[in-house]
């Protein structure tokens, strides 16, 4: 049989099921759990994430590795980008409260190939993201020790000098890890008074942190001797901010808390601000004290605190600093082993990843499969992978699930919604398995201008624009706004180290990417967007998610070009996934008509 090209109706066909948008279905099972969070509860939950790893362990990776001192200064820019991401986060938690978080944000918005990606890329995160919580309770646990686990180790099993691999294998943070996952395949959630108890703990430790340690303070540490204010120049402190961008991580557990909140529109909004306002007082006040107490090349990049403390003579200090490394590491290894087999439950129940992980227990209702299949393959990855390689892959994923995020925040806008019923405490709940649209809907049911289409004042000007076809407009200058925002970041980061460009060219690509972007942004904002009285949505739109997007990829541009390779490979294996299973088994595919 003689070969042939597909015909354009077939390609254009077969595009249109990559990008064909989710119909939002609410349930009454377990996995859809009742209503009872407040604010306060959505804010704890987040800062039961901000004093996990990333206030005890990630501190002196950057102090050391990256910024220095000036690791301040890394926080005050990744705080920037976490509000931009936080406004967009919150939108989405609002409209579209549900299990999946940022993967169900890019489904109802973007199309179900760029979801897939996103919780490809979101799984990976939390697999990687729990190694690393269980190699940094084995270093604290192993520093309390004088570091005797690490020596029998090395002395009695083995050790290796390979490329991203640790030097030799954590059995220790393998072994805490499969025993949180055998609790968690045991019990359908987390008590919360755990994670009230573990919070307010923590939070009473890093009062006494900043109190004992400024009392320790020393300004000679910031001086010449200590290596100065900025050791490593601009680029340490972008990569700093790269790295300090993990530590707002709490962001996703509030927004995918949203399904269990009270008032859902209101509450989640609220508590992000609250929580970023927080998270970023309370990282610059360690972060000074940190490097204030000791000399940046003296820290220990794993138990970074509680060896400070060790180093000026004030064990006892250490220990309690320990203590509280303990209780904030446990509820963040519990969150991750409780969210991510969700995630899983999420793209399996909607047909994009294996049925078998769309299983729960009968009596529990915990995706068993999905807990402990994952569980082993997070503790074998803290067993062999290298810290700082995990902190590396991790910063990456998670600055290229907001950027995806901020994409789809902008194309939610100029498209025509029916909204969900309002499900607040006075609204019933919906039917099992009732359908809850977030579609396009036709002109016909709209009143006045549509979004996606050019606005009347502006039709006399630019008459060209308004002759596209619906959404035809938006959806080109929203493609060539991340595009000129990637060359923007590579031009601005590598003009001159890497390129070796000269002035004038430097200055010209500047002006063209920049010029581009601007154009681009000015396109979007002539189009309509939809306006929502009773749902939050982000602020000066697209402004605010386009800022997110150059400075989410100028931030990930800091990171190695081995992170990026990395990373690549991980998608396309699940390219690999997602057209040899997950696109005939999508359950949009299902309910589309069959030719």
């Amino acid at each position: 049989m003689a070969w042939r090209l597909p015909s354009a109706a077939s390609l254009a066909h077969f595009c249109r099921k990559l990008n064909r948008l989710k119909t939002l279905e609410e349930s009454t099972t377990e996995i859809s759990p009742s209503r009872g969070l407040s604010m306060l509860d959505m804010i704890l939950r987040g800062v039961g994430h901000m004093v996990g790893v990333g206030f005890y362990v990630l501190t002196g990776t950057e102090a050391r590795q990256m910024a220095g001192p000036a690791m301040l200064v890394s926080y005050m820019v990744a705080a920037v980008a976490a509000l931009l991401m936080a406004l967009c986060y919150a939108e989405f938690a609002a409209r579209v409260p549900g299990p999946g978080s940022a993967y169900l944000f890019t489904y109802v918005s973007m199309g179900e190939l760029w979801a897939f990606l996103v919780g490809w890329n979101v799984l990976l995160l939390n697999l990687l993201s729990g190694a690393m919580v269980g190699q940094a309770w084995s270093g604290y646990l192993d520093a309390m020790f004088n570091y005797q686990i690490r020596y029998l180790t090395e002395t009695h099993i083995s050790t290796w000098q390979v490329p991203f691999l640790a030097t030799y294998p954590d059995f220790l943070a393998s072994g805490i890890i499969l025993l949180a996952s055998a609790f968690l395949s045991c019990r359908a959630h987390i008590s919360s008074w755990l994670n009230y108890t573990f919070t307010v703990i923590n939070l009473c430790i890093i009062i006494f942190i900043v109190i004992m340690g400024f009392s320790l303070a020393s300004l000679e540490n910031w001086s010449t001797e200590g290596g100065g204010f900025v050791p490593l120049g601009f680029s340490g402190i972008m990569a700093g901010a790269a790295i300090c961008l993990y530590t707002f991580g709490g962001l996703q557990l509030i927004a995918i808390s949203s399904r269990e909140a009270r008032n859902p529109q209101k509450a989640v909004p609220m508590a992000i601000a609250i929580y970023v306002s927080l998270v970023t007082t309370a990282y610059i006040l360690v972060s000074t004290m940190l490097t204030l107490m000791v000399p940046r090349h003296s820290l220990d990049t794993v138990s970074a605190l509680a060896d400070a403390f060790y180093q000026r003579g004030y064990s006892w200090a250490g220990f309690i600093v320990t203590a509280g490394s303990f209780c904030a590491m446990i509820t963040v290894l519990l969150w991750i082993l409780f969210f991510l087999p969700r995630l899983v439950y999420a793209m399996a129940a909607d047909g994009l990843f294996f049925q078998v992980f769309a299983r729960v227990h009968p009596r529990t209702q915990v995706p068993v499969m999905g807990t402990l299949v994952f569980g082993v393959l997070m503790a074998l990855l803290a067993l062999v992978l290298d810290f700082y390689v995990l902190v590396q892959f991790i910063s990456f994923g998670w600055l290229l699930t907001y950027t995806f995020v901020a994409a789809s925040t902008i194309r939610l806008h100029f498209q025509k919604t029916s909204q969900p019923r309002s499900l607040g405490p006075a609204s019933p709940e919906p039917e099992a398995n009732s359908s809850v649209p977030l579609q396009p809907v036709s002109g016909e049911q709209a009143s006045g201008p549509e979004p996606g289409q050019l606005r009347p004042a502006l039709r006399p000007y630019l008459g060209s624009l308004g002759e596209c076809s619906h959404g035809t407009a938006v959806a080109w200058a929203l493609r060539l706004l991340v595009a000129s925002a990637i060359t923007l970041s590579v031009v601005l980061i590598f003009g001159d180290s890497t390129l070796h460009l000269p002035r004038w060219g430097y200055i010209l690509l500047v002006l063209l990417t920049g010029v581009t972007f601007l154009l681009s942004l000015a396109v979007l904002a002539a189009h309509q967007q939809e306006r929502l009285q009773d749902t939050f949505q982000t602020p000066l739109v697209p402004l605010t998610p386009a800022l997110s997007i150059l400075l989410n990829i100028c931030l990930m541009l800091n990171l190695s070009y081995v992170t990026w390779l990395c990373f690549f490979v991980w998608l396309l294996i699940g390219l690999v996934v997602y057209f040899s299973y997950g696109i005939r088994h999508s359950k949009e595919n299902l309910q589309e008509p069959q030719e």
